[in-house]
């Protein structure tokens, strides 16, 4: 058994990473490679170039590495064509990137998967072409897309959300604490900027000054903040000019711990945010990006909301900031009032623990399965 993968981003490189502990299982002698990072790696994944390098959101932001992204992509596609042929290309998310890939390679003769359907109910219906010309069967995280697929001719299975087997139902927070060093009883606050260089650009410095004014008004409020460890000095290097001194802890990586550790999360809109969910936090989700970014993306959105628990529920469950109204005053007041608010604390906890159960599925034999029938194995 021999797969290519691609996968961008931390997200990307987790869901990946689950897929192939799945494949690991079922075929022992399987080979992958391709684009990955570390979880993809600790399972054997060959990284011909680091995921970090499609960390990029953004028209204007993508622009500036187009021509670095566009040379890695059309090199990936010659040494998986020129051989040895990889029994089956998997991408993993990364629409804009894979997509295009995965049409040169199923024209090629081989045969395609996309894991994680692009969001064409969320924003850019227009794809939903390119993905019938790309790829030959959709790995679907959410159980309505299947059947939206279906409707235009592309093969698809629910596979359920590979972190809602991760994600405990109750999470310990007493245990995630005494692991990261906290003090069990203090109010704390989980500040998620991203895991992109653009995220932590538009949206670090306004999380921080948040995190200042919140800690102004609640002085016994503390605050973890989990960077990516490529970002790690930058991030360093914004906490130490914010002047929370020891009121805010920096970790490298452990996003999930500090999830579960926390009472309240501010949050940059992405899978972090349906991470949050599964981990029952309630949350204010925040966006801000390139003026001209957020002009074309805003055209083309198709839904009232943007974070994942709020598309997954038809409801704004839990309040978003973007562009403009994400000031670091209106996120610290919203932030502050989960802190103060235990009924409305109850009732998100409850909607998140609901939606856990519908995203949990045995997500690995499901995955597998559908490799199995695409190569025939």
């Amino acid at each position: 058994m021999r797969l290519a993968l691609v996968a961008g981003e931390t997200s990307g490189d987790l869901l990946a990473g689950l897929l192939l502990g799945g494949v690991r299982e079922r075929w022992p002698g399987a080979q992958a490679c391709g684009i990955g990072g570390p979880q993809m790696q600790a399972r054997g994944f060959e990284a011909w170039w680091p995921s970090e390098k499609l960390a990029v959101r953004g028209y204007v932001e993508v622009l500036r590495h187009y021509r670095e992204i566009v040379g890695i992509r059309r090199q990936l596609r010659e040494r998986l064509v020129q051989g040895p042929r990889p029994q089956l290309f998997i991408g993993v998310d990364a629409p804009d990137f894979n997509l295009d890939l995965e049409a040169g390679l199923k024209a090629a003769g081989i045969p395609t998967m996309h894991f994680v359907c692009p969001s064409i109910w969320a924003w850019r219906p227009d794809r939903i072409e390119k993905i019938r010309r790309s790829v030959d069967h959709v790995l679907c995280i959410f159980p309505f897309e299947p059947q939206l697929l279906q409707q235009h001719g592309i093969a698809a299975t629910y596979v359920g959300h590979p972190l809602a087997q991760v994600i405990p139902m109750e999470p310990d927070r007493a245990a995630a604490r005494r692991q990261l060093g906290l003090a069990e009883h203090a109010p704390l606050v989980a500040l998620l900027p991203g895991s992109r260089q653009s995220e932590l650009q538009y949206l670090g410095e306004r999380f921080l000054v948040a995190a200042r004014l919140m800690a102004r008004q609640r002085p016994e409020v503390r605050f973890v903040l989990p960077a990516v460890p490529s970002l790690r000095a930058q991030v360093d290097a914004l906490v130490q000019a914010s002047g929370l001194g020891d009121r805010i802890q920096v970790l490298t990586g452990q996003s999930h711990a500090a999830l579960a550790a926390c009472d309240a999360t501010l949050i940059a809109s992405g899978t972090a945010t349906l991470e949050a969910a599964l981990f029952k936090r309630p949350m204010v989700i925040a966006y801000n990006m390139n003026w001209l970014s957020w002009q074309i993306m805003r055209r083309k959105q198709l839904q009232p909301w943007v974070g994942l628990p709020n598309i997954l529920s038809n409801e704004f469950v839990v309040p978003e900031y973007l562009q403009d109204r994400a000031t670091p005053e209106a996120l610290a007041s919203a932030t502050l009032r989960w802190l103060d608010d235990t009924a409305a604390v109850a009732q998100v906890q409850a909607r998140f623990a609901d939606l856990h159960q519908q995203l949990s599925r045995d997500t690995p034999r499901l995955a597998t399965d559908a490799i199995a029938q695409v190569i025939k194995a």
